[in-house]
This record gives C-alpha cells, structure tokens and sequence, in this order.
C-alpha cells in the first residue's frame, strides 16, 4: 500500500480557548496559538489525492464552560473534517463522521445508515458536553472526551483508502475507542463494502478464509484456541481494508477479544483471494 505522510490544517475555532479544552493551562496554550493564525503544513498526497483534516468549529455551552473552567475538567471536543480534492469523498466520510458523533453506539457497519445534519452534530456535542456534570460525581476532575479523527492509509490500484478513528471517554476505567475503514473507488466514484468485493456466491468461503485468520490471531493471545472460543467466538466483520498484501478485517474491542486484546486485525492474503474477491481488486 502505498502512504504518505498525514499532515493536518488546523484552523482557529471562533472562541478556541473556550472550545476543545481540558484545563487553563490548556486554555492558555490554545489562546497563545491563536495569535499565530493557525498552522498550515503540506497534506498527504498519493496519486492524483491530496488529503488534510479540518477541525470543527464548536463553541461549549456556556453553562459549560462557567462550570469546567471553575472546576478545570472542560470535556475535550477534538473533531475532524476530511478534506481532499475530490469532493464527493468528502461528502461520504463527513457524512459517517457526522453520524459517527451523533450516535454514541456505532455499528460495525461502514455504510452511512442515518442523514446527520450540522444542527443535529451540534446539539448531540451540547449534551454530551452538559452531560459531564449531571453522570460525574461532584467535585470529580475528570473530564469527558469525544474525538473523532479521519486518517488517510494511502492506495491500492485505483482505491483509495481511509480509516476514521473515534475514542469516547465518560469516566470509568478506560475510554471505547472505535474504528472503521473506507475504500473508495476513484474510477466508478463509490464507496466501496465487503459485498462489493465479493464474487457471487464467495460469502461463506470469505468466511471459512476469515475464521481460519481468527485462529492464527487467537495462538498470539491464548495457547488452547477451542478453550478461547467458547469465550469469545468468531464474527464476521465487514470492516475491511485493502493492503498491498491482502484484505485486513478490523474488530472493535469485545467482538472477539477482552478489552486488553485491543481491536484486532485478521488479514487475508491475496493468494487465497483468487477466485473469492472479484480480479480488479487484486493488485497486478
């Protein structure tokens, strides 16, 4: 697969030290790095694609930020915009990371299954941010975080291929990262599934491939693979990317692996793809 380098354009929000904070000090720092207008860097760029991200414009309620600022725990509001020179990537990807951020319960599923508009982003980041102080225990210094981040992965062929990276903190032990890949196809201009890859009938072969990947990846983790499996049984994820070696399969944590495991990744290599995956996604 051939990367680059992700380089982001960060913009200046309206008010960003009352923004995406999570103490003074960092208040203090962001209001410093206002007065330099911004950093601009060369974005990554493979082929005939330039890609950079954009930082959301959002202001905390300010009911919010009396509050935070006082207690010095403002929850962090870190969300990016993909931009590219082809405009109806952007629309997708914007699109899931809309969603992405209404819907605090993603789906493992990439296609867009709701239409988020700008009003309904803002208003579901208001109540999570008013949230932290009606869930935290008063006097608590800890902060909630939402982040959600588009990164570029290069290209296979004519696919261009991104990941959008999502991590959630509401207080506990831990935050539930959450990711998922996008293919886009710059010839027919389509996101690209699972199911689109697939030749006709090839489903439950792609399967056996993927659950014969599960077992190589459960003998990194646990010596007795039928003993791991009664635990924590083999899914079928259609979470996939392509990689200049094969197909990758992401999983969220839990799916098939405690929290500690991470979200692992099963890959596929193109030689036992032949005849399983239609022939133009196979590399020549």
């Amino acid at each position: 697969m051939n990367a680059a380098n992700q380089i982001d354009i960060n913009k200046p929000t309206m008010n960003p030290h009352l923004s995406m904070t999570t103490s003074r000090s960092r208040l203090l720092r962001l209001l410093a790095g206002s007065l330099l207008l911004g950093s601009i860097a060369m974005p990554a760029n493979a082929g005939n694609l330039i890609s950079s991200t954009d930082y959301l414009e959002y202001e905390l309620p300010k009911k919010v930020q009396a509050k935070c600022v006082e207690r010095d725990n403002c929850p962090e509001i870190d969300i990016k915009y993909l931009k590219t020179n082809h405009g109806w990537i952007n629309d997708i990807a914007n699109a899931r990371i809309n969603n992405l951020v209404v819907n605090s319960k993603p789906t493992e599923s990439a296609p867009i299954k709701t239409n988020v508009n700008q009003t309904m982003v803002k208003a579901a980041i208001d109540d999570f941010a008013s949230s932290q102080f009606i869930d935290m225990p008063e006097g608590s210094s800890w902060a909630y975080s939402l982040m959600v981040t588009p990164e570029y992965l290069g290209h296979v062929s004519d696919f261009e291929l991104f990941e959008i990276n999502t991590y959630v903190f509401t207080g506990g032990a831990h935050g539930m990262p959450y990711s998922e890949y996008l293919i886009f196809d710059l010839g027919t201009k389509k996101q690209i599934t699972l199911e689109d890859m697939l030749q006709s009938g090839k489903e439950s072969r792609f399967k056996a491939l993927a659950y014969d990947a599960y077992k190589t990846w459960v003998k990194t983790v646990d010596d007795d693979v039928s003993s791991y499996e009664k635990n924590w049984p083999f899914t079928l994820s259609d979470n996939v990317t392509l990689t200049d070696k094969g197909i990758d399969i992401r999983y969220q944590h839990y799916a098939i692996g405690p929290y500690a495991y991470g979200m692992p990744v099963l890959s596929i290599p193109y030689s036992k793809l032949d005849g399983v995956i239609k022939p133009h996604f196979i590399p020549k």
